[in-house]
Formats: structure tokens, C-alpha cells, sequence
């Protein structure tokens, strides 16, 4: 598998959002060093987990539609007399 990687926009975000967490919910601040460091280290050790539940839901999903599919193409057969 692939290392989770961010591009340079998106990595810039999720440091922006860690920095107003930590303002808003632990009133501290959290310099951009800090927080570009626990970000690699959420994505590290954290990352697998959510990329592997996000691989779940969407098999999940992929087979509820089947199995729709599979209903509605059953529905369309024809009696064989």
C-alpha cells in the first residue's frame, strides 16, 4: 500500500485545522511546526485506519448497489412456460 501523502494545499489545511482545535477546544496555541509535526504523526499511525474504514464503507456501499442491481435486473425476467 501506498504512503498517505497531501499536497501542499491540502497538508496547509489540515494544519490550519489542528491549530484552531487546539485554540478553540484546549485554549493553546499550537505553532506551525507543531502542528505539521502531530499531523505526520496522526497520518503515520492513524492514517491506515481511516483510509482502511473509508475502503470498508465504500465496499459496503458498492454492494448494497449490486445486490439493488441484481433485484431490479431479477424483476425484468420473463415466465418460461
Amino acid at each position: 500500500m501506498s504512503v498517505i501523502k497531501f499536497s501542499a494545499s491540502q497538508k496547509e489545511l489540515l494544519i490550519h485545522k489542528l491549530q484552531q482545535y487546539f485554540s478553540n477546544e484546549l485554549d493553546q496555541e499550537l505553532a506551525q511546526f507543531d502542528a505539521d509535526f502531530l499531523l505526520d504523526f496522526f497520518t503515520k499511525e492513524m492514517g491506515n485506519h481511516f483510509y482502511n474504514q473509508g475502503i470498508y464503507d465504500a465496499q459496503r456501499l458498492l454492494a448494497e448497489k449490486l445486490d439493488y442491481i441484481s433485484d431490479e435486473m431479477f424483476q425484468l425476467e420473463k415466465p418460461i412456460s
